[in-house]
């Protein structure tokens, strides 16, 4: 990964890395998993809070309690702990994404609306630096093949699943109303970056979803 701050090569191998203890000092495997969690967690919470670049090896091993050699023991390198972290985001927002459509089954535009009330409330916390696969995304070159990879299919999903709601609506263009609803979604994680708590226009997204939708829906006037 470009711009890491860990020494780490292309290949994913590290040349300071030492060969493993023997089997009588090993340690156990529960041991392994807490220190690979650890670590993990350590991780997710700088890269989100300081940037992917931001955050090198030597770092999240002294905030984990760690050292390079565990770490490299429970990650073969720092973009797969990134490519980890990736997932991981991602898992956590459809389950977020999912758990917010459940509580209106077969309504469609009431899903949409959810969502948008659901990450104005996240936006309004202190600890919201906006979205964690797009943050990535403004520091991933292209030639990172894996970790592009993960966040354009990422990003692809979301804005499919928009445009399928946006069908199931019977909207005039569902891909067109979709990617608008994408583009407010997007965004307003983004402004939410730079303007103070509730005063930027992240908080004008809600009505703008409800006019859009409307002026999509056939019974409305273009």
């Amino acid at each position: 990964m470009s711009g890491d701050k860990s020494g780490i090569s292309r290949s994913g191998e590290h040349p300071g890395v030492c060969a493993p203890t023997s089997v009588a000092c090993a340690p156990t495997p529960a041991a392994k998993s807490r220190v690979r969690d650890r670590i993990f967690e350590t991780a997710c919470e700088l890269f989100y809070r300081h940037g992917i670049h931001g955050v090198g090896v030597d770092e999240i091993a002294a905030e984990a309690g760690s050292n390079k050699m565990s770490f490299y023991r429970s990650f073969a390198s720092k973009d797969a702990l990134v490519a980890a972290y990736l997932r991981e985001q991602e898992r956590e927002y459809w389950d977020w994404w999912d758990t917010v459509v459940a509580r209106y089954p077969g309504d469609p535009r009431r899903q949409i609306e959810a969502l948008f009330e659901a990450q104005l409330e996240i936006a309004l916390s202190n600890s919201c630096r906006g979205c964690a696969l797009g943050n990535a995304a403004a520091e991933i070159s292209d030639d990172e093949d894996e970790l592009s990879t993960l966040v354009r299919a990422y990003k692809e999903k979301v804005r499919k699943r928009l445009q399928d709601m946006a069908r199931a609506m019977e909207a005039r263009d569902p891909e067109c109303l979709g990617d608008a609803l994408m583009l407010l979604l997007d965004g307003g994680y983004f402004t939410r970056l730079i303007f103070p708590l509730g005063s930027g226009p992240i908080s004008a997204a809600l009505p703008a979803v409800r006019a859009l939708i409307d002026a999509h829906l056939p019974h409305s006037t273009p």
